[in-house]
């Protein structure tokens, strides 16, 4: 039996050990074992791949598949990749709740190794049911870098109290000496509450590879003989009557016939004077399923050839010494090479400049098309209309965008390589007018091959910044109402919003969070205080925006924006660049133009 004495000691040891156990349970999570229990991104969630670039390969564990067939599906895109997002959805799991107010671009940064720039975080997300703490980067990262996310103990629990350390530095190995370098003046390493490393993927190599590939060949001259019968497909504009395009909207096959804007060329009267149809070879990187293979230690392997149909507007009077000036088109979602164009052509060449365009991948209906050129004199001309759509789902319909995007299982990566090609199909055409393009057959180059500028409108804004960061022969562009990553322009969208909702309906288990045709991802825009996220399933639908981002990063022009003028990639001189947007636009939300405003430092 216990002395009186005793029993007072317990009683007193007691009383002080329990207000410290009391505070102790708020604490980063440190579990390992799974990419939810530790902060996430991680380079624990790699694996060593010395054919990749960064000489890494993300190794994400798959869930149950038969349970999430299509998380399964992501994962496997996801492990691919060769590093994570340049603008990661950074997740903190902590032992108890935390108050979101104390979470800031102070308590919580990136250090970038080797220079230790910080990077703050912005877009603050508490998940209450979780214990998880969501935040973005404040910008992008640079791509195949090394960054130390690091959370200070000056976030408070939800007491008020600074939160404790996790168990981490063993992890760090030789990155310790990186993070007390890197910290801010006033922090120390006892401040620190957790801190990981890790590598962000691979944006522009594949292209600049694709781009060296290209300069280096000899492609034949473009063709502009593609009329039935051998018929040389330039024409006068004052011996068009009219031009019919014969889309191709069925496999049986089936055929839509509109007129073109022919008489748009005459917006500006005589400003046009000739119409020229041609045609080149370009090399194609897409396998059947619209993907381009991961990127390894050498150039992608070339799957294919496609033949490239471009429409070209010459202005009228003598042309200067070396050829027109000419700008390049680049068309909308939806649209094709036989619309836009016929619209803009005139107001170009008026200041003497000619008009080129080409389809993007999965525009301008079936590869059966045709033009039909109708002449005042002479029988109509026909002539393939160039079309670059595809079945891709087997209902036996060609839609307007059909092939752009990647097939099952790869439905993550979307657009993002549909859009690679269509810069490399435009790199193509620059070389093709660097080896001389002769439009009328007299021997002499028409374009000038130094006076090659670039204009392209909503998803031709978004392909053309892409482009303009990586063709060194163009060095002016003007991209009108572009948007960042794709995802982002959907879901903000009242125009697209719906294909996000279909994709998420269509996804086993569903994300639908919302009763209807509807969803709420409950995600904060820019510079708002702390959001805390009590909408279920939400958490569910961010991690699913983050993964798209994160696949599609590649094709992001955000991403690119920064080489555009800022950090020029080796060989590709700054560009000028006007950068148009519509205030209140609908269709690419402004805060997806702004990323790339951002981005860019335009």
């Amino acid at each position: 039996m216990l002395s009186p004495r005793r029993v007072l000691f317990l009683v007193l040891l007691l009383s002080l050990a329990l207000p410290s156990l009391a505070n102790a349970g708020v604490q980063p999570r440190y579990d390992l074992s799974t990419p939810e229990g530790s902060p996430f991104p991680s380079d624990r969630w790699t694996a060593v791949d010395w054919s990749q670039p960064t000489g890494l390969r993300v190794n994400l564990p798959k869930p149950d598949c038969n349970a999430r067939p299509s998380d399964c599906a992501d994962i496997d895109v996801l492990n691919t990749l060769d590093g994570f997002n340049i603008q990661p959805r950074i997740s903190i799991p902590f032992t108890g709740a935390i108050d979101p107010a104390s979470v800031s671009s102070s308590s919580v940064f990136l250090i970038r190794i080797p220079d230790h720039a910080i990077t703050g975080v912005n877009q603050i997300v508490w998940q209450p049911a979780a214990a998880t703490l969501h935040v973005e980067s404040d910008q992008l990262l640079r791509q195949q870098t090394t960054y130390i996310l690091v959370v200070t103990d000056r976030v408070r629990d939800a007491s008020g109290e600074p939160i404790e350390s996790a168990p981490f530095r063993k992890r760090l190995h030789h990155n310790m000496s990186e993070l007390v370098r890197g910290l801010p003046d006033k922090l120390r390493l006892s401040d620190v509450a957790v801190a990981t490393v890790f590598t962000t993927q691979s944006v522009t190599p594949l292209l600049e590879q694709v781009r060296a590939q290209i300069k280096a060949s000899a492609p034949a001259a473009a063709d502009f003989v593609l009329g039935a019968g051998g018929v040389r497909t330039v024409f006068p504009l004052a011996s068009i009557s009219s031009i019919l395009f014969s889309r191709q909207v069925t496999t049986a096959p089936g055929f839509q016939v509109s007129p073109t804007g022919t008489p748009f060329l005459s917006l500006y009267p005589g400003s046009v004077s000739t119409v020229a149809f041609g045609a080149y070879n370009s090399p194609d990187y897409e396998t059947a399923a619209k993907v381009i293979p991961p990127l390894g230690s050498t150039a992608p392997p070339i799957q294919g050839t496609n033949r490239v149909y471009f429409n070209l507007f010459l202005p009228t009077g003598t042309a200067p010494a070396g050829g027109w000036p000419v700008a390049i088109f680049g068309h909308g979602f939806g649209d094709n090479k036989n619309s836009s164009p016929f619209v803009v052509a005139s107001s170009l060449a008026r200041r003497g400049i000619a008009t080129i365009a080409i389809n993007v991948v999965g525009h301008g209906g079936g590869g059966l098309g045709t033009l039909i050129v109708n002449r005042a004199a002479g029988p109509p001309v026909v002539l393939p209309g160039g079309g670059r759509g595809i079945d891709q789902d087997g209902n036996t319909t060609i839609d307007s965008t059909e092939g752009v995007n990647a097939a099952a299982p790869h439905t993550l990566i979307s657009n993002r390589d549909g859009l690679r090609q269509t810069v490399i199909d435009l790199m193509q055409l620059v070389r093709e007018i660097e080896v001389g393009m002769d439009v009328d057959g007299d021997g002499a180059r028409d374009l000038d091959a130094t006076r090659i500028s670039y204009f392209g409108q909503s998803f031709g804004g978004i392909y053309g910044t892409k482009f303009l960061a990586v063709e060194p022969n163009v060095r002016l562009g003007v991209p009108n109402v572009p948007g960042g990553a794709i995802i982002e322009i959907a879901r903000l969208s009242p125009a697209f919003r719906g294909l996000v909702t279909l994709s998420l309906l269509s996804r086993t288990p569903p994300l639908i969070n919302l009763p209807g045709f509807a969803f709420n991802e409950n995600i904060p825009l820019r510079n708002l205080p702390p959001l805390i996220d009590t909408v279920p399933g939400a958490s569910a639908i961010q991690r699913q925006i983050e993964w798209s981002e994160w696949a599609t990063e590649s094709g992001n022009p955000a991403a690119y924006a920064v080489h555009l003028r800022s950090r020029p990639l080796v060989g590709v001189p700054a560009k000028s660049i006007i950068l148009q947007y519509a205030r209140g636009d609908q269709t690419v939300p402004n805060p997806t133009t702004s990323a790339i405003i951002r981005a860019g430092s335009l």
